[in-house]
């Protein structure tokens, strides 16, 4: 596994759309390996293939940094209610903005192994699969924001911590 570089707001490969995976190669499960080591490492809790510069269609969460997903090809089939609150990415970073999502989600998509799931989210996991895969289809939580960006404020504490 690697850490890969983060493509940033105003790299061009950020406004592409993602190209359909059509099979799982070994060069797949490295990119999938390599973008978990990633987000991880960049305290995120998804990450989507254009964001380390490939423009293929595949995505992995972890809201709670115990059930790591990956969702290869994901289309959301079903959506339900309202959230609004503060997102940030890691292709932004030291940004903040508020954002409205469904505050539940039901996606349709393969597994790393190829085989069709749903995964059903709400709160912070519906969030983070449609902010993910925005990000397939070359558009940034800036562009569906309620409002500008805001610099990022950090809690004095937590700064004593590190």
């Amino acid at each position: 596994m690697a850490l890969r570089q983060v493509r940033v707001d105003g790299d061009d490969i950020l406004r592409k759309k993602c190209k359909e995976v059509k099979e799982v190669t070994e060069r797949t499960r490295i990119l999938i390996d390599d973008m978990f080591e990633t987000m991880y490492e960049t305290n995120g809790v998804g990450l989507a293939a254009p964001q380390v510069g490939i423009l293929k269609r595949i995505v992995v969460i972890d809201v709670d940094y115990e059930t790591p997903l990956v969702l290869i090809n994901p289309v959301i089939i079903e959506k339900s209610g309202e959230q609004t609150g503060d997102e940030g990415c890691l292709s932004i970073p030291g940004k903040v903005a508020t954002v409205t999502r469904p505050f539940h989600v039901v996606c349709r998509c393969f597994n790393e192994n190829m085989e069709e799931i749903e995964i059903e989210g709400e709160g912070l996991l519906a969030r983070a699969i449609c902010h993910e895969l925005d990000h397939l289809e070359g558009i940034l939580y800036k562009d569906v924001a309620d409002g500008p960006l805001r610099d990022v404020q950090y809690d004095e504490d937590e700064e004593d911590e590190e």
